[in-house]
């Protein structure tokens, strides 16, 4: 499903530009929430698109915008056949795209270290050595 020939890069590209204008018009859907078309991935023969796109808000309307666009998925697709050259126009298929949701992990994960290494250098301020100072015997020098 990846877009490895250079004839499936430049479907994906084409298929991203018109996706992205038609949808910067916008739907007659009150369900329609802000949405990003983030990637295409055309399958090699040209079939079938998978068009990966975020949405701005909450996950109600992350919901809501996906259900508008699977209903509106047979226009965007005549919208696609429209605008291409292609023999046949490819089905497309809408999927969430997670980045959103993976940056505001990597968020959270960041923050619980930068937490833990303020920890770390509390303890260190009042860190004492466990045993000897140095702990490594050093040979005494010889007295003639």
């Amino acid at each position: 499903m990846s877009n490895n020939s250079p004839r499936a890069r430049k479907m994906a590209d084409l298929i991203r530009q018109i996706l992205a204008e038609r949808l910067q018009k916008g739907l007659r859907d009150p369900r329609m929430g802000y949405v990003t078309i983030t990637d295409v991935h055309v399958t090699g023969d040209l079939q079938h698109a998978s068009v990966f796109y975020t949405v701005l808000g909450d996950e109600k309307e992350r919901a809501d915008t996906h259900t508008a666009l699977t209903a509106a998925t047979g226009m965007l697709r005549t919208e696609v056949g429209k605008n291409i050259t292609a023999r046949l126009t490819p089905s497309l298929e809408f999927v969430p795209d997670g980045i959103p949701e993976n940056a505001a992990a990597i968020e959270s994960l960041l923050q619980e270290a930068r937490e833990r290494d303020a920890e770390i250098e509390r303890h260190k301020a009042t860190a004492q050595y466990a045993g000897d100072a140095d702990p490594y015997k050093v040979p005494k020098p010889e007295q003639h």
